[in-house]
């Protein structure tokens, strides 16, 4: 898939832009704070109907304006789609193809988008929950299924925590709950299980493909309890040895919502022993590496890549421009870049 084109208006220091993109790179340059950000913020919202570097709708919005929106035509094969989006401070209204979305799933159905930002530098030595996101939205991208499942999950989770919180806590309902979580976590666990394989694999040719040097990496994800033959057994001894401090935290404190992983580079962990510079390059080959996934030549993701040269060497970023030409359509920014053959490039002025 890709972005034929996107017109932004009132969208952050915007008033009104638009921008013909092609098949290949699409390169953005300009200074600091001419909206290079912006507008590939604006190609994002198009996946996932919300920002991603803020939660809140308000700052969307150019100051001074009630409302913003985002206009965009989006090419799989032969279907082409047009998405509008209204955001105001209430929330927002999405249209695809004229007739009003009813949930917001029906965005990242027509538009998917891998995203590379400056904090997934941080990506490793930050919370876990930034991990177990990058896992539960892309396997929700390639499964409509685990998607209901987390979703499932989440609101059997919020049961369970508000039964906690109660002045006497229902035993009864607690086991209940748990059971509840353990046979939605089994699933959640093998859907996990098998993203992570898959990855390694494409991570590993990745990885040698940008740094020349025959790498050995590995994600290590662990369940909080196994999967087999005695899987409901175990996990329901993990919730009853967990009880009593669930009782005094007043929160669940074991399940696939505490889950993690790790990425170790030659043996080593990459959060704990790794360069800020090695950091920052296996991320990018992480948050970029489920597009291999996707079998669906139409359907490859949108890869949208914000400030990813400014601390890569030379050697490095010849090497990455050359990766990313095996890509359907990459949106690149930078203060300045030159890529040669590049399918467009925007320079972007005060």
């Amino acid at each position: 898939m890709n972005v034929k084109s996107i017109t932004i208006k009132n969208f952050r220091n915007h008033s009104y832009r638009t921008f013909k993109f092609e098949k290949g790179l699409n390169v953005i340059t300009g200074p600091n704070g001419v909206g290079k950000t912006n507008v590939v913020e604006a190609i994002y919202y198009l996946s996932l109907g919300k920002s991603f570097r803020s939660q809140e709708e308000d700052s969307l919005i150019k100051e001074g304006k009630t409302s913003a929106e985002i206009e965009a035509v989006i090419e799989e094969g032969q279907i082409s789609r047009k998405i509008e989006i209204l955001i105001t401070p209430k929330g927002r209204q999405v249209l695809i193809n004229n007739k009003k979305a009813l949930k917001l799933s029906e965005l990242s159905k027509c538009v998917n988008v891998l995203l590379f930002e400056p904090k997934d530098v941080l990506l490793f030595k930050g919370s876990p929950k930034n991990r177990r996101d990058f896992l539960d939205i892309n396997i929700s991208k390639l499964h409509n299924s685990y998607l209901d499942l987390i979703t499932r999950y989440e609101k059997v989770l919020k049961q369970r925590n508000d039964a906690l919180k109660l002045d006497k806590p229902d035993g009864v309902l607690l086991d209940t709950l748990a059971d509840m979580l353990i046979d939605l976590s089994k699933s959640i666990i093998i859907y996990r299980q098998k993203f992570v394989k898959d990855i390694n694999d494409i991570l590993i040719k990745l990885t040698r493909a940008l740094t020349g040097a025959n790498s050995n990496i590995v994600i290590s994800y662990k369940p909080y309890v196994e999967v087999d033959d005695n899987f409901k057994t175990n996990a329901k001894n993990a919730f009853t040895r967990a009880l009593e401090g669930d009782l005094k935290k007043k929160a669940t404190s074991i399940g696939v919502h505490r889950e993690d992983f790790s990425i170790a580079l030659n043996e080593r962990e990459i959060g704990e022993f790794g360069s800020q510079g090695q950091n920052r390059m296996i991320a990018l080959l992480l948050k970029i590496s489920p597009y291999f996934l996707v079998e669906d030549k139409d359907r490859h993701p949108i890869i949208v890549l914000d400030d990813v040269m400014s601390e890569l060497d030379q050697s490095h970023r010849l090497k990455l421009i050359q990766l990313l030409t095996r890509f359907e359509q990459v949106f690149i920014t930078a203060t300045r870049l030159e890529v040669k053959d590049a399918a467009t490039h925007y320079r972007l002025n005060k």
